[in-house]
This record gives C-alpha cells, structure tokens and sequence, in this order.
C-alpha cells in the first residue's frame, strides 16, 4: 500500500506561483510513476507532469515551462513548482503513485488550486 498526503493548494491571482507538495509513505519500491493529475470542473481527470522510473519527465503541454516536477528521495516527498499561473489551470490536483493499472494506481484526496483573473 502506498499513501499520498497533498498540500500547498490556494488562491492565487494570475501571474502567481504555487507550490504543491505530496508526502509519499509505504512501499514504493514495484512503483514505475510518480506525479500529479489535476481536475477542472466539468473535464475529465488530465496528466500535469510525471516521473517515470525515477528518471524521465513527462508534462503536459499545457504546463511545459511552467511548472516543474521535482521528488526529494530524502524527505519521500514529491513537488510541483508551478509559475506564471494562469485561470485554466484552476483545479484540483492529484499526487499519484502507481503502475498505470488501476489496480496498481494509488492517489491523494486531492488539493485545489484556484487562479483568479
């Protein structure tokens, strides 16, 4: 079992930044990916940024020179640095941990982040 706890989600005005932490505890060793989803109202559930087997990154292009991924192994801790935020990327973001099978797919309650214009 593995567990994810987020934290770091607000309000916070176009332009702005925010910081999402998701602290990792359990068995992570079998775990391939490592990243976070997030939710708008209304739209289905989207990758934001991943990565996979501890070494390469994914992120949505939505995202891509905004936001940044990041884990400190030390602290089991996982990160997204988000920057030059924008009214659209209001939703709730998802730490999640697992293989890409839904029975080996792990997620936090989620944090929700909101943009104002």
């Amino acid at each position: 079992q593995v567990q994810l706890v987020e934290s770091g989600g607000g309000m916070v005005q176009a332009g702005g930044s925010l910081r999402l932490s998701c602290a990792v505890s359990g068995s992570i060793f079998s775990i391939k990916g490592m990243g976070w989803y997030r939710q708008a109202p209304g739209k289905q559930r989207e990758l934001v940024a991943i990565i996979i087997n501890g070494g390469s990154t994914n992120y949505a292009d939505s995202v891509k020179g905004r936001f940044t991924i990041s884990r400190d192994n030390a602290k089991n801790t996982q990160y997204l640095q988000m920057n030059s935020l924008k009214p659209e990327d209001t939703a709730v973001y998802y730490c999640y941990a697992g293989n890409f099978i839904p029975t080996e797919d792990y997620w936090g309650k989620g944090t929700l982040v909101t943009v104002s214009s």
